[in-house]
């Protein structure tokens, strides 16, 4: 039972180095190639950021008239209540046009660059297993190819790490809009607060398109890096002993 789960380690161990270089010189290209294309197509190439605001849905409500006499009869009471109402804004039972919805335009390029960063801390992933199974046993000396492993890994695991703070960043992005939307809907008449959701729009925008450059930075860099230094990677010590006078 061990040698076959012995067998089944190694079959998978050579699984992953043959993916892994498959990976590299075959994939990568096209990944470069192809968020390249995305970079220049025009839903991420807006000039002008006003192009992606949408209505938020919330009308403004007419305010309430005050009663003058009313208004004299109750005196500081009646101050104390407008006051008191100011501060905490209008009660949101239900809004009167349906739903706010999400900025379609932000959505829509977040669709497209949410698998994206999912396939890069999978792939990131493979090349991480392909160079640990690549590193030798521990010896003295001879171990300049072992620190070209060792960096390259490094290299590796901070793409993985920054591509999964990407997809964090995504989710606060929702998280916050929703937040200021609910600004928006307690404060209807204070424009500072939609002001505010047209700003997030604005820089999430940038945001994503900014992830997507450093999703083909991330690829460009690791095939040229794996690329270079690919003997020593494969074979980072000489077979050859050579012979000592």
């Amino acid at each position: 039972m061990a040698e076959e789960q012995n067998v089944r380690v190694q079959e998978y161990k050579e699984r992953v180095i043959a993916q892994a270089e498959e990976l590299v010189f075959k994939k990568f290209p096209k990944k470069i190639v192809e968020l390249e294309g995305l970079l220049e197509a025009k839903k991420f190439s807006r000039i002008d950021l006003r192009t992606i605001h949408t209505e938020l849905n919330i009308p403004i409500p007419d305010p309430k008239p005050i009663n003058h006499e009313s208004e004299q009869l109750l005196g500081k009471k009646r101050k104390f209540c407008l006051l008191e109402n100011d501060i905490q804004g209008c009660k949101v039972l239900v809004l009167p046009n349906g739903s706010v919805p999400c900025n379609k335009h932000v959505v829509e390029i977040v669709d497209i660059v949410k698998p994206k960063i999912k396939q890069l801390v999978e792939d990131s992933n493979m090349l991480k297993m392909w160079i640990q199974f690549l590193i030798p046993r521990i010896e003295d000396g001879n171990n300049f190819g072992v620190s070209i492993q060792e960096d390259t890994l490094g290299e590796i695991r901070t793409v993985e790490g920054e591509a999964a703070a990407y997809l964090d960043q995504i989710s606060r992005y929702f998280l916050t809009r929703g937040k200021i939307i609910a600004k928006v809907a307690k404060y209807p008449h204070v424009d500072d607060f939609r002001r505010t959701v047209q700003e997030l729009d604005e820089k999430q925008y940038v945001s994503v398109r900014l992830v997507l450059c450093e999703l083909r930075n991330h690829y460009a860099a690791l095939h040229d890096m794996i690329t270079k230094n690919l003997e020593k990677i494969k074979k980072p010590r000489s077979s050859n002993n050579e012979t000592m006078y």
